[in-house]
């Protein structure tokens, strides 16, 4: 508890000097006219270049549409991000999505002639270590597929059935951040139909804290350490900042391999997470695998993860921190959802090809909610940001068909890194 009230302290010094006017702000004006004062316009032939240090990503254009992408160089830290959105011809509806398709607005509907504006919170991120050295990156997916995650810029996703900015206004923001470590179900997924519960945690968090999602498909605790991605974290780290653990579906090979189990390496990784955060004035939450799709002949969902599950518990319990049951969550999710309507929360990189072990968007999305349900269930300071209208209950999901997040342009049919062994 000691730990927990001065990480709500933290957070609400942070959130203050949030607030403070940011002398190097950056202001981009869209569509005809002249810009307003301060803003530099943006035209369709304003292609991002280096030299220039902003401009629209190469074959992409704001005609009303469809999505494009929008680029402007910064250093890493947190930013608050304010567009206002609307058209003067026509009704607008606009998905804002930044980096690698994380969800930060979802479907903000403008009459003919109306004007909103909504900001949002957002982390830019290098491979670069404070004191020293740096991510080792693999090669080539996070250099090449997902190079917008860790270059010098900012990336913004307009999206939606008819997508409108007028104005897009970036500054630094002094701001908490919720860090994210873990695998393929965590990651920033580059392309469609694969998703992650962290790219749509986002959505459900209020403006004046950041989300830093540094988890990688195929990875592990043990992974996270060897890589330095523990490292990275901790270095950006402020106090009271939490960190978000989520490992265990591909700590499962070190069982086969002989290098590990649940009850010894698992549990003894994660409290080298947890105390390097707790080093740093940061909170750690253990969160626990979702499951994996698989029902018996009575429509349960099969236990594949459960001894990891019971692992990430006990740990939480005997280090004294925060835990998430996302396991259990996403059991009550998948029955709710049947053994055939649970199909439309999982991948299908090609028809008839069903991936029972990552998301798309609608699972990523309703995993993101059990995850947040978990953090309010938990008391995590954090969850003071949680937006104001959040609901959810996974005994009764969203429908299916009500869901409509857009989809971004790029598609893959290559399967995230890890987990071979249940494909």
């Amino acid at each position: 508890m000691h730990t927990i009230t001065r990480a709500a302290c933290a957070l609400l010094v942070a959130a203050c000097a949030a607030n403070a006017p940011a002398a190097d702000a950056r202001q981009f004006a869209f569509g005809p006219g002249k810009p307003p004062a301060g803003y530099t316009a943006v035209t369709a032939d304003t292609v991002y270049t280096p030299a220039r240090g902003y401009g629209l990503e190469p074959g992409t254009a704001p005609d009303g549409a469809h999505p494009y992408y929008f680029s402007v160089d910064l250093p890493e830290g947190n930013y608050t991000v304010t567009v206002t959105l609307g058209d003067d011809t026509a009704p607008a509806t606009t998905t804002v999505k930044a980096e690698l398709r994380r969800l930060m607005l979802e479907n903000v509907a403008t009459a003919k002639g109306q004007a909103v504006t909504k900001t949002f919170t957002v982390n830019v991120r290098t491979p670069q270590i404070a004191n020293g050295g740096e991510v080792k990156l693999k090669v080539p997916r996070e250099t090449v597929d997902e190079a917008w995650n860790w270059d010098r810029r900012l990336t913004l996703e307009i999206n939606g059935a008819h997508p409108a900015v007028r104005t897009i206004a970036i500054a630094p923001a002094t701001v908490p951040t919720m860090f994210l470590l873990g695998d393929s179900t965590v990651c920033d997924q580059p392309a469609e139909p694969y998703a992650s519960w962290g790219q749509m945690l986002p959505r459900f968090l209020k403006p004046g804290i950041a989300v830093a999602n540094h988890g990688e498909s195929g990875e592990t605790y043990r992974d996270s350490i060897a890589r330095r991605r523990l490292d990275k974290v901790v270095s950006a780290m402020k106090p009271g900042d939490v960190v978000l653990m989520q490992f265990g579906h591909n700590d499962q090979k070190q069982i086969k391999e002989g290098k590990g189990g649940p009850f010894t390496t698992y549990r003894a990784e994660i409290k080298v997470h947890v105390d390097a955060v707790r080093a740093h004035g940061g909170l750690p939450v253990i969160v626990s695998s979702m499951e994996r799709r698989g029902f018996d002949a009575d429509g349960h969902v099969i236990p594949s993860l459960k001894d990891y599950a019971d692992a990430a518990r006990q740990s939480a319990q005997e280090l004294h921190v925060p835990f998430i049951d996302l396991n259990a969550l996403s059991m009550t999710l998948y029955e709710a959802l049947g053994p055939e309507g649970s199909k439309a929360a999982f991948a299908e990189p090609a028809p008839g090809r069903l991936d029972n072990t990552h998301h798309d968007n609608y699972g990523s999305y309703e995993l993101a909610k059990a995850v947040v349900l978990g953090l309010r269930d938990a008391k995590v300071p954090a969850a003071a940001y949680i937006v104001d209208d959040f609901a959810f209950d996974p005994a009764h999901p969203d429908p299916v068909a009500a869901f409509a997040v857009p989809p971004s342009p790029h598609r893959t049919a290559q399967r995230p890194l890890g987990d071979e062994a249940h494909r």
